[in-house]
């Protein structure tokens, strides 16, 4: 019987680096695009293009962190000196991206690439070890899950307060300039962010790496990979969900801004995801007695009713309707992404009893698969506005209204269904009997 290795002060800590991360990440997230149309001022199909040239570079940078984790040697560690060493950049380069400079269109155009592809590399490179350390804190499963909720929770946690206080605090640091009340906002979100991945950084500990099978050639890692079923179905719902949430997420504002004529509905509306914390509390007994792969089908199931009873308020123009449908797409949401970092942690220890410890490499697909969701999701909403002939500030045109309400209520219900059928392929049975023995609850 192994006793649990981490202790509270180190499992909060590890919990608040994904709370740094998403204090940026959700500005991305949900309002770099109005920022970049309706503020900045680039076109729907400049910001397209930019999506796109973004997640195309977002497909090397996981791959590459993943590598530079897998070979670090340092007396922190292989995951955890990633902490230290770009938290600054990645906060440095999150206020840039909400900076509008004095230039012509061609200046802010470069402005806008070069700030938010360097933010995608440094949101990579302070991201991703969050997951790669999990599977080295402790060998105990349910310790494992443990670590996995609180992470999500205070991730979840924070992805509320900025959906919610983000447009408020836009409206007082700005007195009716959005520019200075973006700037003034990401500059008090990254300087919390800098200060708690800096305290991850000093609180946690990488316990269990084995030298041995810690530093393969890339010959031996590829072919552990081809081997790791459960890594590869798992990647393809991740990638699935962070579409799903970004179409979902960055048509919010547009749909509450044109469609119902009141912007102020937003934070209103972003508050009821509130309830994605009751997904991911119910995981920890819900995956001792279900399993987590039926725990996820569970939380996609319930994502895809609350989905369809938006749809539903959505086409009959009923607010409460609406909201109760973003409530319970919001708990399954919650069971959903609580179990990815778990889920991936299980698939390095699948990794080690293949005979590789690849932590990076194999944990590179949860960063891969937000980078690239959001980046397709990105691409789909601004080229869908686009195409219909999008004006921001203006009252839209039919073509554009049709495209804001398939955005935001009928493509993420389409998503979750497919995501449902990919999992089903997901072969827990038999990860577990691999990694099982080494485990033991405590």
């Amino acid at each position: 019987m192994n006793p649990w290795q981490t202790k509270w002060p180190e499992r909060l800590s590890y919990g608040l680096s994904d709370a740094a991360d998403n204090l940026v990440f959700q500005m991305m997230t949900t309002y770099l695009l109005f920022f970049y149309t309706d503020v900045y001022g680039l076109s729907a199909s400049a910001a397209a293009i930019l999506f796109v040239v973004a997640r195309l570079a977002d497909v090397g940078e996981s791959l590459l962190i993943g590598l530079m984790i897998d070979r670090t040697h340092s007396k922190w560690g292989k995951s955890r000196p990633f902490f230290l060493w770009y938290a600054l950049p990645y906060v440095l380069f999150a206020i840039l991206t909400f900076v509008t400079p004095p230039f012509g269109s061609t200046g802010k155009l470069i402005w806008a690439y070069v700030t938010y592809l360097g933010l995608g590399f440094f949101y990579t490179a302070v991201n991703l070890p969050i997951t790669s350390i999990l599977p080295t804190l402790t060998q105990n499963d349910r310790e494992q899950t443990v670590l996995g909720v609180i992470r999500q929770f205070c991730g979840s946690s924070v992805q509320i307060i900025v959906a919610v206080f983000t447009l408020p605090l836009v409206a007082l640091f700005g007195h009716g300039n959005q520019q200075q009340g973006f700037l003034l906002t990401i500059i008090l979100f990254g300087a919390i962010s800098l200060a708690l991945i800096w305290n991850t950084f000093f609180h946690v500990h990488e316990r269990f790496t084995n030298p041995e099978r810690s530093h393969q050639s890339w010959r031996a890692v590829s072919h552990m990979l081809r081997r790791n079923q459960p890594w590869l179905i798992i990647s393809v719902v991740i990638l699935l969900y962070w579409l799903t949430t970004a179409i979902k997420n960055q048509t919010t504002i547009y749909y509450f801004k044109y469609i119902q004529h009141s912007e102020s509905l937003v934070p209103y509306a972003n508050g009821f995801t509130f309830a994605a914390l009751i997904g991911v509390l119910l995981i920890v007994n819900s995956a001792k007695q279900w399993g987590k792969k039926r725990t996820m089908l569970s939380g996609i199931a319930i994502a895809a009713i609350g989905q369809l009873i938006l749809s539903v308020g959505v086409v009959s123009n009923h607010l409460p309707v609406i909201f109760g449908g973003i409530l319970i797409n919001a708990v399954g949401n919650g069971l959903i992404i609580g179990l990815v970092s778990i889920m991936i942690a299980d698939t390095i220890r699948y990794g080690m009893a293949l005979g590789i410890q690849a932590e990076g490499i194999l944990a590179s697909t949860d960063d891969f698969g937000v980078n690239v969701g959001l980046g397709l999701g990105g691409l789909i909403t601004a080229g869908l506005f686009h195409l219909s002939g999008y004006a921001a500030n203006h009252s839209q045109n039919m073509a554009t209204r049709q495209m804001i309400t398939l955005n935001y209520a009928w493509l993420p219900l389409l998503l979750y269904l497919v995501m449902f059928a990919i999992l089903l392929f997901y072969d827990e049975r038999t990860l577990q009997a691999k990694i099982t023995p080494a485990n033991q609850d405590s």
